[in-house]
């Protein structure tokens, strides 16, 4: 959904030193192959021996019902340590704490199509529409974190062409490469 590159996600998970498990799914993956293939992954090693799954959800109730009904089906359970905050402050916090995004999906039908490749700073979040939320929660958009207090360094990209497809408008961020 991201249209984020797996380089770029194999560098984020290095930078915040975590293990990089990847689930894949087909192109218009039916719900019924998605949660097998989860189903799958939480199965298997590493994640078998995970009890309980973090997600960053912050108030869309369906969402999280539906994460804690299939984390049950599979005998894990689910936390959402930043449920119920307002999304306003956490996402002026977020820049504060010196973290460093780009917008890589937006839904032209939410947010107009130009934000896609800003980055993610007090000037977006001063530019968005009252009826966008500053997390975009509700799907407005969607980002990649590139740097922050928790990365071992920050990750080298520039961003590359904006396409539209499938109803989304897509900002490529490409990996700078390594010496």
């Amino acid at each position: 959904m991201h249209g984020v590159r797996r380089e770029l996600l194999c560098r984020q998970a290095q930078a915040v030193g975590l293990p990089l498990v990847e689930v894949e799914i087909p192109a218009g993956c039916s719900n019924d192959v998605y949660e097998q293939r989860m189903g799958q992954a939480l199965a298997e090693a590493p994640l078998a021996a995970a009890e309980t799954i973090a997600f960053g959800d912050l108030f869309l109730a369906d969402i999280r019902e539906y994460r804690e009904e299939r984390l049950r089906r599979v005998g894990k359970g689910a936390i959402f340590p930043l449920w119920g905050q307002d999304t306003g402050e956490l996402a002026r916090a977020f820049v504060a704490a010196g973290f460093e995004a780009v917008l890589v999906c937006v839904d032209p039908r939410r947010l107009d199509a130009s934000f896609a490749g800003r980055s993610f700073d007090a000037a977006l979040l001063a530019d968005l529409p009252p009826d966008v939320d500053p997390c975009g929660e509700n799907g407005e958009f969607h980002t990649f974190v590139h740097a922050g207090p928790i990365f071992s360094a920050p990750i080298e990209c520039r961003l590359g062409e904006t396409v539209e497809r499938d109803g989304f408008v897509f900002c490529d961020v490409l990996a700078v490469p390594s010496c």
